[in-house]
């Protein structure tokens, strides 16, 4: 986008917020619909609109239907000005997308990583992945608006660092943001992995629509993503949804990565099924396990569903457990928090329905009447694509906050301000 004069306030009020807001979220779409649902006059919408279009942030689109008179020519968001470039990373594996200014989702690579390589391994190998996306669509740097990271551990939003992640050496206060922003002279925001999945479901999944919820996503590790008002809740310091260092009530003493005993991480994770599992099958106690350790060397969580699903009843058994630790702890936060809606997001193939079964009987058990009325629980709808598109929807609602929208404006665009994502 070429660089224009913009005007200052009071030309850039609320109204031009206000009415740009409306159209880039598909709200309203000509100008009576601008008026609308708005609430402002026909001359200030007709001011504020000429003004988003000289700059290029909307254009003029199709006619659209009649309700009675002359078909009102449609305003459209210019999607296509730019791009953003989102990375999804988890304990082995990483998913990178390349979408438009709507969030449309353009291009995606995924590729196998190992966290613990550290992060200049790991964020070399996200770089290349952004390199390829780009090259595939013949973009430039100079295309990019801004870039999402999303880590599997805790991360100071304020920063962008992942501090004292427990199972990911070499991680703790890496520069993530500073990394790509010196490759690409681009806004860059790197938030919990959990919270972009969360989202993702909230703009684009089952969440949408629904004020509070929480996700859960149950991998390697285990964390959850709170939704607030609509708006995604990191608390103080960006550590809310770290349940996985929640200790269990019914807990063994099993000790977690982080030291102490009984985290709900140290009980009910993809690695901790993986880890009963193989006790299971060294013990004889599953003859299914102990056919698969047997044939494979090793025992996943995936083993684990598919003998529930063979109906062994040692597989049943420690799905059902996994399922009620997860419960119990969710009872907690649906009594603290009284959520209308828990996604379950979950990596281990196989443990959907079964897994989903045994947390609802847990959370309605462990729950107060009031909390459970309206509350559902159901599996999460868009898998490992949901914290890319909520990455590319992070990057948005930060770039046209009124108050860094009126920060970049001046230039035409934000690329090559890097120093946007000071608050």
């Amino acid at each position: 986008m070429a660089s224009r004069s913009v005007p200052t306030s009071p030309e850039l009020d609320d109204g031009f917020f206000l009415l740009l807001e409306l159209i880039r979220s598909g709200q309203a779409g000509t100008r009576p619909e601008l008026a609308s649902r708005s609430g402002l006059g026909r001359a200030v919408v007709n001011r504020s609109l000429g003004l988003l279009l000289n700059l290029g942030l909307v254009r003029e689109g199709q006619l659209a239907a009649s309700t009675g008179g002359r078909a009102p020519r449609s305003v459209v968001f210019s999607s296509d000005a730019g791009a953003i470039l989102v990375a999804q990373l988890g304990a082995a594996s990483m998913s990178a997308g390349l979408f438009d200014l709507s969030g449309e989702l353009l291009d995606r690579t995924d590729d196998v990583i190992d966290i613990t390589d550290g992060p200049e391994h790991v964020l070399a190998a996200v770089g290349r992945a952004f390199h390829q996306l780009l090259e595939r669509r013949s973009l430039s740097n100079n295309s990019l608006w801004g870039i999402a990271v999303g880590l599997p551990g805790p991360v100071e939003f304020v920063t962008g660092c992942s501090v004292s992640p427990p199972d990911m050496p070499g991680w703790d206060g890496y520069p993530v943001r500073t990394y790509f922003s010196d490759l690409y002279a681009t806004p860059v925001w790197v938030d919990n992995d959990v919270n972009l999945l969360a989202l993702g479901e909230l703009r684009a999944g089952l969440a949408r629509g629904a004020e509070n919820v929480i996700y859960v996503k149950i991998g390697t590790g285990i964390g959850a993503g709170i939704i607030a008002g609509e708006r995604i809740h990191r608390g103080a310091q960006g550590s809310a949804g770290e349940i996985g260092h929640i200790a269990v009530p019914t807990a063994d003493d099993t000790i977690c990565q982080c030291g102490n005993r009984g985290c709900l991480g140290a009980l009910a994770s993809g690695s901790a099924l993986a880890r009963d599992g193989a006790r299971a099958a060294e013990s004889g106690e599953s003859h299914y396990l102990a056919s698969r350790l047997k044939e494979n060397g090793s025992v996943s969580g995936e083993d684990v569903a598919a003998g529930a699903q063979c109906g062994d009843r040692t597989c049943l058994q420690l799905l059902q457990r996994f399922g009620h630790c997860v419960g119990d702890v969710m009872a907690s936060l649906v009594n603290f928090f009284n959520p209308s809606l828990i996604l379950i997001g979950t990596g281990v193939t196989g443990t959907g329905d079964l897994l989903l079964a045994s947390v609802r009987e847990a959370v309605y058990a462990r729950s107060l009447p009031l909390a459970t009325r309206n509350l559902q629980i159901r599996l999460a709808s868009l898998g490992d694509e949901a914290g890319l598109r909520g990455g590319a929807a992070m990057v948005m609602d930060e770039l046209f906050c009124p108050e860094r929208l009126a920060r970049w404006l001046p230039a035409g665009d934000p690329t090559g301000q890097p120093d946007l994502v000071a608050s």
